[in-house]
């Protein structure tokens, strides 16, 4: 198993700490796992982008290059990163900032309304999480219960009281996904 992971999105939508949570919880399992950020000096609204490789193997180069599946959280990211994604690779929206449409056709595109799925649940701020979930769901690179023991050594100490919501929106994402699984069989 190898999963090359590439997120990308603006400092303030979790794209960092979603690669972080996914990093943590690939060492929770065992697995060989590098975390690369790439950020802008801005503190919000700069780039904040980062590549996450899981794998059963020794991880020959932590840059992600090609990946396997992309986490787009704005317009800008699908337009600069949709092309490096492996042919048949997932590329994973966030459909309700991203309205651009994907040119390509040989990956899979799942779309979420993370940002309103997560006003749905009463905090905006994670709707990363709900992406993840959603991610955890589609590939099974690591296990959902992996990723909220990561809440705990991710997210500050004074952010523990938001641990509830994040995993609310875990779950929420996963939900999604299988709804979405469920309507490629038909």
């Amino acid at each position: 198993m190898l999963e090359e992971i590439y997120i990308a999105g603006f400092g303030g939508q979790g794209a960092l700490s979603t690669g972080q949570l996914l990093a943590q919880a690939g060492l929770l399992e065992g697995k060989c796992v590098s975390y690369v950020p790439i950020y802008g000096v801005e503190k919000r609204g700069g780039v904040a982008n980062c590549g996450v490789t899981i794998s059963d193997r020794q991880i020959s180069s932590p840059i992600v290059t090609e990946p396997t599946v992309l986490v787009v959280m704005n317009n800008l990211s699908l337009l600069r990163f949709e092309h490096t994604v492996v042919p048949d690779g997932l590329i994973l929206i966030n459909s309700s900032l991203v309205d651009s449409p994907v040119q390509r056709s040989d990956a899979r595109v799942v779309r979420i309304e993370a940002n309103k799925e997560a006003e749905a649940l009463g905090d905006g701020k994670v709707a990363n999480n709900i992406i993840l979930g959603a991610l955890l769901s589609l590939t099974g690179v690591v296990t959902l219960e992996a990723v909220e023991k990561s809440l705990q050594k991710v997210l500050p100490k004074r952010h523990h009281k938001m641990i509830p919501v994040n995993v609310k929106a875990l779950e929420k994402g996963a939900e999604l996904a299988v709804a979405y699984k469920d309507s490629m069989k038909e």
